[in-house]
């Protein structure tokens, strides 16, 4: 399998992503100084820049809620599963914010928003003391020993 990651970008690097994918396409480089793409990581391995020509712009990884299943094909019939993906690089302008957590809240979709939240059973909110008490009493039943009920 392959690994991959999905790359999200502002609109204007998206802009510039294209173009440069079609002049590739078509052959017409002008400068091949300006039709390059570079990413780059910290030693964080969280944070880093993304470099499109001459200009450089922020970066995150970050993780995603679920994971995304990626397909290929080969003859426009049959699809292949190609990987599983985890995380995102989001690029941003620099006046944005960098993000606070590792993890992307939101999936890829709208109704992915907030899929944490919305999708996954939250954790009971657990009494210590009556842990340690019912753990006690299952290992005195196991025992032999008969337990009396607080009531």
């Amino acid at each position: 399998m392959d690994e991959q990651f999905i790359l999200r970008v502002p609109p204007s690097v998206a802009e510039q992503i294209e173009r440069l994918m079609n002049e590739s396409a078509a052959g017409s480089s002008s400068n091949p100084e300006d039709a390059s793409l570079d990413l780059s990581f910290s030693d964080d391995g969280r944070s880093g820049t993304f470099m499109i020509g001459n200009k450089s712009f922020p970066a995150s990884l970050l993780d995603l809620p679920t994971v995304v299943e990626s397909y290929k094909t080969y003859d426009d019939s049959f699809l292949v599963k190609a990987a599983d993906i985890g995380q995102m690089v989001m690029v941003r302008e620099d006046v944005d914010p960098a993000p606070e957590e590792v993890e992307y809240k939101h999936g890829l979709t709208p109704p992915m928003r907030d899929a944490r939240r919305r999708r996954y059973r939250r954790e009971p909110d657990l009494n210590a003391e009556l842990v340690h008490r019912v753990e006690k009493d299952l290992i005195s039943i196991m025992h032999g020993v008969s337990v009396i009920p607080n009531a």
